[in-house]
């Protein structure tokens, strides 16, 4: 290949990557550009949560849990976001939002959901479906168990058949109160949490997390 051959090769090179360089950098510019454009993530302020236990199974040769059935509450997570919840003295009224209990979650009623019997404050919870409510007082919480249904679609206050969150909430339907333990936390939780804590083959305690506050009740596996 001559000198002129070379060279001009050299200018045809140049030129492409110039224009691969410029078709990168302008498809780099419009993703950018749609990224930039897009709206932010729509959030809900207290996010669904749940959680979730199986009990009285066991573990076969395999080393597989077998035979259990699930004890599961689900929620609303309202998040703390810099508020005193606990300490002023109105803080049973502000968490109730207008309700004679507090629903000790956000948004819908909070839901047991168990396909096991158990025992709790003294008294056998039947598998099914129940709400959870806790009627606030200081140093003094007591969880409810009610046989209130939830209403899932959103508040509607025509049905009086179900609760939204604890509105409207009358204890005729109570199946379980019982005192919770309280305890006080080295560290802060900002989103409220239910969990499952100290579970064995006989049972465990059903406990709520918010702020530096934990307030628990045992139960067991109704024999």
């Amino acid at each position: 290949m001559t000198e002129r051959h070379l060279a001009t090769a050299a200018i045809a090179a140049a030129v492409i990557a110039g224009a691969l360089g410029s078709t990168v950098q302008q498809t780099r510019g419009a993703f950018l550009t749609t990224q930039a454009a897009q709206p932010p993530l729509e959030r809900t302020a207290s996010p669904a949560g749940s959680s979730a236990v199986e009990l009285g199974g066991r573990y076969d040769r395999q080393g597989s849990y077998v035979g259990g059935r699930w004890m599961e509450i689900k929620y609303g997570r309202p998040i703390k976001r810099g508020r005193d919840l606990f300490g002023p003295p109105d803080f049973a009224d502000a968490l109730a939002d207008g309700a004679p209990v507090w629903r000790a979650g956000a948004n819908t009623s909070t839901r047991l959901l168990t396909e096991i019997p158990v025992v709790i404050g003294g008294k056998t919870i039947a598998p099914g479906e129940y709400t959870v409510f806790i009627d606030l007082k200081r140093n003094d919480w007591t969880l409810i168990i009610s046989a209130w249904p939830a209403q899932l679609n959103g508040y509607n206050t025509d049905d009086k058949t179900a609760l939204f969150g604890a509105y409207d909430y009358t204890p005729d339907k109570d199946v379980v109160r019982t005192r919770m333990t309280l305890e006080v936390l080295p560290r802060s939780f900002e989103q409220l949490s239910w969990e499952f804590l100290d579970v064995t083959d006989a049972g465990g305690k059903l406990a709520l997390f918010w702020d530096k506050q934990l307030a628990f009740v045992p139960f067991t596996l109704a024999k």
